[in-house]
């Protein structure tokens, strides 16, 4: 089980993590690894400081104390722009697309970390540039096609359902060629059929070695799908471990899960 590897393979690393807000403790000591091709679960009821230790990884708010580490590196004061362009992508619950472009072009827009020009490369279409953006079209095209939205790749992004929006979403995501990928309840809103494939994708994920940790109210379908959960109650973990192990932690119980069951076989 990924619990019992050493620190030394971990991708990410929470060591001590806090985070107040006034007299409020929203996180408290926090301590959790996350490694390459894993998918790992992070769940506990409302207010468990779930969305707060995501924006802390994410790099949209400071830790009041403790550090993340990301390859072994400290990610203490380096700004939130940077943490995408390390390889730390966050999508969120309400997708958010660029209504005057098209599905490609929302796509591309993910790689701005990739880059490798200059503004006056760009502006004079320079041949780098013309071979840049070649490459970042048939790039978005392998994502878009991931993600099982192929044949809309020039459609107006207007058309997509909501489902499509998400899965967009998560091509835009995959565009910026990330190493771990955070998931903010991912499910919601979606029909089950749209689950069963989301959970394909997320799999085809991890199974490039891309790390993925969620946040998600939809137990049946995080229990089928992490690898591993960590559960928060009041900001402080208390269970980590295989989903079956953590349905059957009497504090998990009490905390949240009451009587989820969720068969695996």
């Amino acid at each position: 089980m990924r619990s019992n590897m050493s620190d030394a393979s971990a991708l990410l690393q929470v060591r001590g993590l806090t985070r107040r807000f006034g007299g409020l403790l929203a996180v408290s000591g926090l301590d959790m690894s996350v490694f390459p091709g894993e998918i790992l679960g992070l769940i506990g009821p409302n207010g468990a400081g779930k969305s707060t230790t995501f924006s802390m990884m994410a790099g949209a708010i400071e830790p009041s104390a403790g550090d993340i580490y990301f390859q072994g590196e400290s990610l203490s004061g380096v700004p939130t722009h940077a943490f995408a362009a390390r390889g730390i992508v966050r999508t969120f619950q309400h997708n958010k697309p660029f209504e005057s472009m098209s599905i490609q072009e929302n796509v591309m827009v993910g790689m701005h970390t990739q880059v490798p020009l200059s503004m006056w490369q760009v502006v004079l279409g320079t041949a780098k540039a013309k071979a840049h953006e070649k490459h970042a079209r048939a790039q978005a095209l392998h994502w878009i096609d991931f993600v099982g939205l192929g044949e809309y790749a020039q459609a107006d992004v207007r058309t997509l359902s909501f489902g499509q929006g998400r899965l967009l979403e998560i091509a835009r995501g995959l565009a910026a060629q990330p190493k771990l990928m955070l998931f903010d309840e991912p499910a919601a809103g979606l029909t089950a059929t749209e689950c069963i494939r989301l959970a394909d994708i997320i799999r085809g994920i991890a199974a490039q070695g891309i790390a993925v940790l969620l946040i998600e109210h939809d137990m049946p379908f995080l229990m089928a799908l992490a690898q591993r959960v960590v559960v928060l109650n009041f900001g402080e973990k208390i269970a980590e471990g295989s989903p079956t192990q953590v349905q059957a932690d009497p504090a998990v119980v009490n905390a949240y899960l009451g009587q989820v069951k969720v068969d695996h076989a």
